[in-house]
């Protein structure tokens, strides 16, 4: 009868195949915090243009200083708003770059060892073909001396 294959370090795969899972969970992540501080540098901008916009007097069209300088500080606001989400992109493209590695080689490790698997899996069906040739051989060895007896 043939014996059956069993891989020793499976928990070990299943483990590192987890990990590959999370770390593929960890990539998502950062590229969505990533594309978040994005979205919010462009609201900003999108922002800033649309007081620009506002801030264009028509022909004709007499200044209203208090609507300036509140728009002057507001200006303000929204320049702090854009260093703190500079700020914000750079740590998420740091930690999107730092998850990216972190998957790279966590499918190494799982690759790794399903590969491992794969080859001994081979080995082992080699080695069992071998078993199985020797005794097919031996019966037929038994059987001549048998029938010539």
């Amino acid at each position: 009868m043939a014996a059956r294959f069993h891989f020793r370090l499976e928990p070990l795969r299943k483990l590192r195949e987890a990990l590959e899972r999370e770390a593929e969970r960890h990539l998502a992540r950062s590229i969505q915090a990533e594309q978040a501080a994005r979205t919010y540098l462009e609201a900003l901008s999108a922002e800033r243009t649309a007081l620009f916009e506002s801030r264009r007097l028509a022909m004709g069209e007499a200044l209203n200083l208090d609507l300036w300088r509140a728009g002057e500080r507001y200006l303000v606001v929204l320049e702090r708003r854009q260093v703190e989400g500079y700020e914000r992109l750079r740590t998420a493209s740091a930690e999107l770059a730092a998850a990216r590695e972190s998957l790279a080689l966590a499918h190494r490790n799982h690759l790794m060892l399903v590969r491992l698997k794969e080859r001994r899996a081979l080995q082992h069906a080699q080695e069992q073909q071998l078993r199985e040739a020797l005794a097919m051989d031996e019966l037929a060895i038994l059987r001549y001396h048998r029938e010539s007896a």
